[in-house]
């Protein structure tokens, strides 16, 4: 499991996610709107199917969904969004991806620069790390909360593709496209997830201790506190204690 998957178990613990819900429903709107460009109807846009499923998972009133679709269709007036993806290299050389939807190119050039080179990484060129990451489909779900059988058979039945032991989670891995046909299974079997996300997984991962661990979550949060940023992807990896310690 990677430090990435592993970071958001532990914010999500702590309560993080909930004191950020504002930032999230930021996030997920400017998401929904910039989908809805290639269609209003989820039914048929996959990329907005997934948004929507997105916002309901943290439960955003359907009044919320609907009008973010409407700004982006045109049918309301909104911002209209740039989407920009930097890449680049954090301590001990760990590839980073941050996604960003913006309305001021030059204000996100700036900042996601000057958080990389005040916390020891450094932007990268396009495709510098990309080759490194695949996107997939991640359901992390509580040990206590189901039985290894279960979840298999899940994972077998709906087009998953794996399920791996990671300490304290059950993690489900899924091509991007049979993501919603596993999670529907999971909730209609009354298990609760950590987490479930459609991310990018890194192929390999480089393990951080000491300092540098502990900068690489500093980049990590200067990073997801943009306000333009919408995900930020690595393949650093580090003991969960020390994760823990970091985090506070």
């Amino acid at each position: 499991m990677s430090g990435h998957s592993k970071w958001a178990t532990i914010k999500h613990k702590k309560g993080a996610l909930d004191a950020k819900r504002g930032k999230i429903f930021t996030r997920l709107l400017k998401e929904i709107a910039v989908a809805a460009k290639g269609g209003g109807n989820p039914d048929t846009n996959a990329r907005l199917r997934t948004a929507v499923a997105a916002a309901k998972a943290e439960n955003m009133p359907q009044d919320n969904i609907k009008r973010a679709i409407q700004r982006g269709t045109g049918e309301l007036e909104g911002v209209s969004y740039e989407e920009i993806t930097f890449e680049g290299y954090g301590p001990g050389g760990v590839a980073i991806i941050v996604d960003t939807l913006t309305d001021n190119r030059n204000r996100t050039v700036s900042e996601i620069r000057h958080a990389f080179s005040k916390n020891g990484g450094n932007l990268g060129s396009t495709g510098s790390v990309l080759h490194m990451f695949s996107k997939k489909g991640v359901i992390g779900i509580e040990k206590s909360a189901a039985k290894e059988d279960q979840l298999m058979d899940i994972v077998l039945e709906h087009g998953g593709e794996d399920l791996s032991d990671e300490g304290d989670v059950w993690e489900i891995l899924t091509e991007p496209a049979a993501f919603e046909a596993v999670l529907n299974a999971v909730k209609a079997a009354k298990i609760p997830t950590v987490s479930a996300e459609v991310t990018m997984v890194a192929s390999t991962y480089t393990k951080l201790e000491g300092p540098a661990a502990s900068q690489m979550i500093r980049l990590l949060e200067a990073l997801e506190d943009f306000d333009d940023t919408q995900n930020v992807y690595s393949n650093f990896d580090m003991d969960a204690e020390q994760m823990e310690q970091v985090a506070g």
